[in-house]
């Protein structure tokens, strides 16, 4: 059959492209195959491309239709880490991921995957390597083979802690969307629940709006949508149209659309389901950050938990759950006053010669925030990143990215 996919004509299942390829007589055509991604047409047969990860995309179908042994894709990174390493310097490689957990993780941020890459590898159960070009030697993440059904994890019916079975983490990464608003329909609870909820979705669906989270209070029939943020008012817009008559009857409180940037973070993984635990730890990471979340959602899979935090909060959120689940060491956040005097110096000469055996012996890991001295002061470039304290802080304090000490913004970071 065929498929048209965000106005892209695509044929991953055609028929006579698998006869095709299985007619090919490998003692008169070339051992290497080498074929273009990324191009394609669409359903008009208009000259279009794949959009982002159009060529992971074309791999994973040239590999269907050949009945391959595997897929490849090089990158620039050692495969699916663990979390994005610009925002959490501790996070690692995945040795390996079953297909819906990779499209999980694609589907909340990871760069490195798009969710409909995997498609048509899952029916044969080809595998897919993820490995880096410019480091061949190492062995990346491999995708292949289907999570449990929740029938099947059901079945057994019991409930464990996942903190009692030692040296299982019960997730296998943590990822992050950018630039999100929250669109929220509030007090419909003359128009019912069920109504409100259709019409809601009806509107948004309408108006082509990409829809990225749900959450709905039933006893208000409230209902709050996430929405990449620059849709927020186009979503408004749609939503006010489809509720003018009861919002001028105050059958409908209110419809608001969030003004300051927001970010969802999410724990996908596996290992969530019947293990008891795992949101409450992920809540209190970022309780104990100072993160405040606006909106919760479970994926019915129990395969991923997501919340939205203000946009201002994603690395230090990130770090926070990275950090719970023992996915790193426990971090040290340190702020140093006069970094440029005797004591301070001799406290940054200790800290970098004591920081690998800190990490290996306590598992511990010392983050420098912020340096000040009596007048000047430098802070991580966001919050959540630590300074490098190999550099020279003298030269740090007087370069360009250097502020007047203010104390009250070294407290607010601290909280």
């Amino acid at each position: 059959g065929e498929a048209v996919r965000e106005g892209v004509h695509v044929e991953d299942d055609n028929a006579d492209a698998d006869a095709n390829a299985n007619d090919a007589d490998a003692d008169h055509t070339a051992p290497i195959v080498i074929a273009t991604g990324f191009v394609a047409t669409s359903s008009e047969g208009v000259p279009t491309t794949l959009k982002r990860s159009g060529s992971d995309y074309s791999a994973t179908i040239f590999a269907k239709v050949t009945h391959a042994s595997r897929v490849t894709m090089w990158k620039n990174t050692d495969g699916v880490y663990t979390a994005d390493p610009r925002r959490v310097p501790e996070a690692f490689s995945i040795s390996s991921l079953k297909y819906d957990e990779a499209m999980e993780l694609a589907y909340f941020g990871a760069q490195v995957l798009h969710p409909l890459a995997m498609v048509p590898c899952i029916d044969s159960n080809i595998p897919v390597y993820v490995r880096n070009i410019f480091n061949p030697a190492f062995e990346g993440t491999v995708i292949q083979g289907r999570c449990a059904s929740l029938s099947e994890v059901n079945k057994d019916g019991k409930v464990v802690n996942w903190r009692s079975k030692r040296g299982v983490i019960p997730i296998k990464g943590i990822t992050s969307v950018d630039r999100v608003s929250l669109l929220t329909l509030e007090g419909a609870s003359v128009i019912g629940g069920a109504e409100v909820a259709e019409r809601f979705m009806g509107s948004m669906a309408d108006a082509g709006i990409n829809v990225l989270m749900v959450t709905q209070a039933s006893s208000e029939s409230s209902i709050t949508v996430v929405v990449p943020e620059d849709q927020g008012k186009k979503a408004l817009g749609a939503l006010r149209s489809t509720f003018e008559l009861e919002l001028s009857r105050s059958n409908v409180n209110a419809i608001s659309l969030t003004d300051t940037p927001m970010s969802i973070v999410a724990i996908v993984g596996e290992g969530m389901a019947m293990n008891s635990g795992v949101s409450a730890s992920f809540m209190s990471s970022l309780a104990k950050a100072n993160v405040n979340i606006r909106v919760i959602a479970q994926g019915s899979s129990e395969r991923q938990v997501a919340v939205v935090v203000a946009g201002e909060d994603t690395s230090r959120a990130l770090r926070a759950a990275h950090m719970a689940f023992t996915l790193s060491q426990t971090t040290c956040s340190v702020v140093i006053l006069g970094g440029t005097g005797k004591l301070g110096s001799a406290l940054i000469r200790q800290l970098n010669a004591q920081k690998e055996s800190l990490k290996k012996n306590l598992n511990l890991g010392v983050c420098v925030s912020a340096i000040a001295s009596r007048k000047k002061m430098i802070m991580g470039e966001s919050s959540g990143l630590c300074l490098s304290t190999s550099a020279d802080v003298d030269e740090m304090l007087r370069g360009e990215k250097a502020k007047d000490l203010d104390m009250e913004a070294l407290t607010a970071m601290l909280e």
